[in-house]
């Protein structure tokens, strides 16, 4: 059996990524649902220019990540996916749930331009901010791609909702996030049996904190703001 070890020591991180997402509630389910910029920050192990020369000739990357906020010490060979309303199990395997033998995510992200450093800008990130990385790939079009590929339970884009965002709100917020909330929103990062249209949830985004609630089909920002 091959150890998962490098040589001379453990698998280490080469980066971590810099998004707004703050906590896991909210972090776009999957890579390309919602679109915004983050920056992968190489370790300064790992912060060598010749080591992403080239790359700047791809439009996406594999980002392969650990999920660091979700590791256990044990196991379960079944897990409950939102996208079945979190009542039916389904293998580990059949799944992206976080909880894995090996928390190790996978996504696919688009690159923006490599800065010096150097430092990558990517968007469609689904990690929250501070998220390791264990290394990065990048995306063959050829290879990759598989269009006509079956997706289990998966195979449809989930509904969005309709978000509504009072102009006190819209006027506090830095314009680039407010775009930002809208899609975080819209792609209705609650527990799937939530159904309570007077339940309240707060979103953490940046430096601030937004309060909202859901109601059918619709998503409604309260007036309350923190930062």
């Amino acid at each position: 059996m091959v150890s998962p070890q490098r040589k001379g020591g453990q698998l280490k991180p080469i980066a971590h990524i810099e998004t707004p997402f703050k906590d896991k509630f909210g972090v776009p389910r999957q890579a390309g649902l919602v679109d915004y910029e983050a920056r992968v920050v190489f370790e300064p192990e790992f912060c060598v220019h010749e080591a992403v020369r080239g790359l700047e000739e791809f439009d996406y990357l594999w980002l392969v990540w650990l999920f660091h906020l979700a590791e256990r010490d044990r196991w379960t060979p079944t897990v409950r996916p939102p996208r079945l309303g979190g009542n039916k199990r389904v293998g580990v395997f059949a799944t992206r749930s976080p909880f894995r033998p090996n928390p190790i995510g996978l996504s696919s992200v688009r690159l923006l331009r490599v800065e010096p450093g150097p430092v990558l800008l990517v968007s469609g990130a689904d990690l929250v901010d501070g998220t390791p990385i264990l290394d990065i790939k990048p995306y063959i079009r050829y290879a990759d791609s598989h269009p006509d590929a079956r997706s289990g339970f998966a195979a449809e884009v989930p509904a969005t909702l309709e978000v509504i965002i009072p102009d006190a709100i819209v006027s506090r917020l830095p314009q680039p996030l407010v775009g930002l909330l809208r899609d975080t929103i819209a792609q209705d990062p609650r527990p799937h049996y939530h159904h309570n249209p007077d339940r309240i949830y707060t979103l953490r985004l940046d430096r601030f904190e937004v309060r909202f609630r859901v109601d059918g089909s619709t998503a409604f920002v309260l007036g309350e703001l923190k930062n």
